[in-house]
């Protein structure tokens, strides 16, 4: 049975319109409400975003982040990194354009006119157009390789799983549900953030380490919940930094660490200095990104301590001191593995297929994975997490969908549906289910043929199954990898069934009056399961590291990168 993926994304003329129909669904999606809509007196997102247009068109850069009367702490203070003030501060710009009042000072607080609302919605789809689709596109042609100059192709098996690889992990990256629903729904600007680590991904994977640290740097200037990667960046650099090829000595060692660094903190530097003339201008602005006074985590989200609190109520048991400390212990133990494996680097200088470094220096396939792994730690572990952090696990694991097509087709869908809450409470319950279909008929098909065309493929290479790689953990866990995909359709009609269940149970039968949060629970239960289930497999993969005698490897493995 035929699939739009059958037809676009392996050349250069379908690319564009399969990024033309990511962009309809963006416009599409931003006809639905937004985070608190016509709700006073503090509204939601879309007028926390608004808020800070108007701060940063009407106040010097120097008092973005200070306390007073016209930029009150109480509403809706600017709480992220200065990038995101600056990107605030250029839409602002374009608001004052079009609309004055809407940006007014003090006097536009709650502005909701239909022309402020084309503009704010549009200048969303402006950072990804700007952004996350080019950055996309880069680390797709990195990854896979480049699109075919026409739709005419070879029938031959290999060209077929490289071109379908590379529509899958585009079609993942520009549909991805929750990405969709959180940035052009609920309205914020994840796509900025994101866009710039799938950039330093794409550099890094080039072997332009230098570039790939300054657009990170970027991204963590955006916002700080990109401090959930920031484990896996800095574990591959230093893995590149001692294993590559082209550092043989202690010095070149210590000189790739040191380049690395100063391309960090000028990058900072840069982004940080109107509040680099005193100590107490740089503490106010950390104080506003480092709330930690609001708690281990907000609402209901899909993570061990709010699905735990059920049988273990942490927050009222525990001190915030204590759980602050017992959170970064277990995020760093969670993340310890992943960082360990890239900072090793491949055993006795194995080849590095795909690059990103040389010799025996960590591989730009095991940086997806520990990126992966990294931020599953963070939204599982760490404290004061917001349902919208799932965001981040899913950037890589999208990414990757043409070497784990089946995570990245029912990953996403489980993370909107972790969402579903939230979205449903910001009117955004319509889009939420037609997007959700929309991206299930798109991706499911060719990722469940694509997965059993790249089992084949690595059974033929001997990668996977009797003496594979890893042993007897690796026969394990291709034998149960192995058993989900012959079964994959029973379980995924069974994982559909269980999804209509809570939605159809959330519409016809109310809570009990003693248990109003019966059905958010059970939404966060059924997703945590998933995310579970797959941080364990994206854990286990990392350390085995099957290689794949298809898909992106085989697409864009074809010599070593250069390196900078």
């Amino acid at each position: 049975m035929s699939n739009l993926l059958d037809y676009v994304g392996g050349d250069r003329a379908t690319t564009a319109i399969l990024v033309l129909l990511a962009v309809l669904l963006r416009v599409l999606t931003g006809l639905s409400s937004y985070s608190g809509a016509g709700d006073a007196p503090k509204y939601g997102d879309y007028e926390a975003q608004r808020h800070w247009m108007e701060l940063t068109v009407n106040l010097p850069v120097t008092d973005w982040y200070t306390d007073s009367p016209v930029n009150n702490a109480s509403y809706w203070p600017l709480d992220y990194p200065p990038l995101s003030g600056y990107q605030s501060w250029v839409c602002g710009l374009a608001m004052r354009a079009v609309e004055p009042a809407s940006v007014a000072l003090m006097s536009s607080h709650g502005y909701e006119s239909p022309t402020s609302k084309i503009v704010m919605r549009w200048s969303v789809i402006a950072a990804d157009l700007l952004v996350y689709i080019p950055a996309s596109l880069a680390a797709v042609h990195v990854f896979y390789g480049a699109p075919s100059s026409s739709s005419t192709s070879t029938s031959s098996s290999t060209t077929t799983i490289r071109r379908r690889a590379r529509s899958l992990a585009l079609a993942a990256l520009l549909f991805n549900p929750a990405l969709l629903l959180v940035d052009h729904g609920h309205f914020q600007y994840n796509g900025i953030s994101l866009g710039l680590t799938l950039g330093a991904v794409a550099a890094i994977g080039a072997g332009r380490q230098l570039l790939g640290s300054v657009l990170f740097s970027l991204a963590l200037n955006h916002k700080q919940m990109t401090l959930f990667f920031a484990p896996a960046f800095f574990a591959h650099l230093l893995g590149w930094a001692l294993h590559a090829e082209r550092h043989r000595g202690a010095g070149a060692k210590i000189l790739a660490v040191v380049k690395l660094g100063l391309t960090v903190i000028a990058t900072f530097a840069i982004c940080w200095a109107p509040y680099l003339s005193s100590k107490e201008a740089v503490l106010q602005v950390l104080t506003r990104i480092f709330p930690v006074r609001r708690g281990l985590y907000e609402d209901y989200v899909a993570n061990w301590w709010c699905t735990s609190s059920l049988l273990l109520k942490w927050k009222s048991r525990f001190s915030a001191p204590v759980l602050l400390r017992a959170a970064a212990a277990a995020t760093l133990g969670a993340a310890a593995p992943a960082m360990a494996h890239q900072i090793l680097g491949r055993p006795g200088g194995a080849t590095n297929r795909g690059g990103g470094g040389a010799g025996g220096g960590p591989t730009r396939w095991g940086l997806l994975r520990c990126l992966a792994n990294s931020a599953f730690s963070f939204f599982m572990f760490s404290y004061q997490v917001h349902e919208k952090s799932i965001l981040l696990p899913l950037l890589p694991i999208t990414l990757m969908a043409g070497e784990e097509p089946l995570l990245a087709a029912w990953l996403p869908l489980a993370a909107a549906l972790s969402m579903f809450p939230l979205l449903e409470r910001d009117g955004v319950a319509l889009p939420y289910a037609a997007l959700c279909v929309a991206y299930g008929a798109v991706m499911a098909g060719p990722a469940l043929r694509h997965a059993r065309e790249l089992r084949q493929a690595r059974a033929r290479t001997g990668v996977e199954g009797k003496g594979g790689a890893g042993g007897p953990v690796g026969s394990a866990v291709g034998g149960l990898t192995g058993w989900a995909l012959r079964h994959w359709s029973a379980l995924a009609g069974l994982s559909v069934a269980a999804a209509l269940g809570l939605h159809a149970a959330r519409l016809l039968l109310p809570p009990p009056e003693r248990l109003p949060w019966l059905h958010d629970r059970a939404f966060i239960s059924a997703a945590f399961g998933v995310f579970a289930l797959s941080y364990v497999y994206l854990q286990a993969s990392q350390w085995l590291e099957m290689g794949s005698s298809g898909g992106g490897r085989a697409a864009a493995g074809r010599g070593r990168a250069k390196e900078d």
